[in-house]
């Protein structure tokens, strides 16, 4: 029964591949937008009805865009927020989660939207909302499971395991002082290459995690990740795994995941780097 429980635990904790709604906002809504409202106008599924003297395709154009626009902003914040996922690490329970998040948000705001099309005097009851509530859930989650489904196969690749020998000598790496500009005129932060262990982005600024005379330290610069990755960008070791890290490859000790990700572990470091499903290729062949 313990042993059963383990791989249960293990599989809906382990890496999965983000839903396109939620990895692309923008992109996903409006895919969301043409496969709900196709599937509306061509099925009419759950006797959905055109509202008071609008034609049915118009209703449906106006329920689907109001829903889409919703969806939209919902999957931004999950994106943002980094609701269910520590570090990166999107895994089976964060896409459910997601999911479950997504279609709430369709279901509330199918019966918000219906009062732009209908008297409003006759939406202000419960069986209404449930109605409108589950009719909305029912049909959304089509396109909604539609991304997750497709990944599906990717829930059981099997994790590999790599270590490495860090590269730690200083003296490669003298004379070669990297000076980071911020934001902030006040702000300044000089470092040597071998110094630097990961950089991560939260929100308008980046935190360095430094290793200096064997101790740890952690210095805060108000700028973007891409910005400091383009600073960067001439130290060849130096790669963007993740759109919120950058790491030293010199200071990895392992790595853990598949093609969908890995998960770094660093010299003097107990924290864990993210390398993404994008970026997974092009790390194997740098760390290779």
């Amino acid at each position: 029964m313990g042993k059963g429980k383990r791989q249960m635990k293990d599989l809906l904790f382990s890496s999965f591949p983000q839903n396109l709604l939620i990895r692309k906002p923008s992109i996903g809504a409006i895919l969301f937008f043409v496969v709900l409202f196709v599937f509306i106008v061509i099925y009419r599924p759950l006797n959905v009805h055109k509202a008071g003297v609008f034609s049915f395709n118009f209703t449906m154009l106006a329920y689907c865009a109001i829903i889409s626009i919703v969806e939209m902003l919902a999957a931004t914040i999950i994106s943002r927020t980094n609701c269910f996922f520590p570090k990166g690490n999107w895994t089976i329970t964060s896409e459910i989660l997601s999911v479950v998040l997504l279609l709430l948000f369709i279901g509330i705001s199918a019966y918000f939207a219906g009062f732009v099309m209908e008297p409003a005097s006759s939406r202000w009851n419960l069986p209404t909302f449930f109605d409108s509530f589950s009719r909305a859930i029912l049909v959304g989650i089509i396109p909604v499971t539609l991304p997750t489904l497709f990944n599906i196969r990717y829930a059981f690749a099997r994790e590999t395991f790599q270590s490495y020998q860090p590269n730690n000598k200083p003296q490669d790496s003298q004379g070669a002082l990297i000076n980071i500009e911020s934001k902030a005129k006040k702000e300044h932060l000089n470092f040597y290459p071998h110094e630097f262990l990961f950089a991560e982005s939260k929100g308008n600024y980046v935190i360095f995690h430094l290793i200096r005379q064997n101790a740890p330290l952690h210095i805060t610069i108000r700028n973007s990740i891409s910005e400091i990755e383009t600073q960067l960008s001439t130290i060849p070791h130096f790669m963007r795994t993740h759109r919120a890290f950058i790491v030293n490859l010199n200071k990895i000790t392992s790595r853990k995941g598949n093609a969908l990700g890995y998960r770094l572990s660093l010299a003097n470091c107990k924290d864990i780097v993210p390398v993404s499903r994008q970026n997974a290729r092009q790390f194997e062949q740098l760390m290779s």
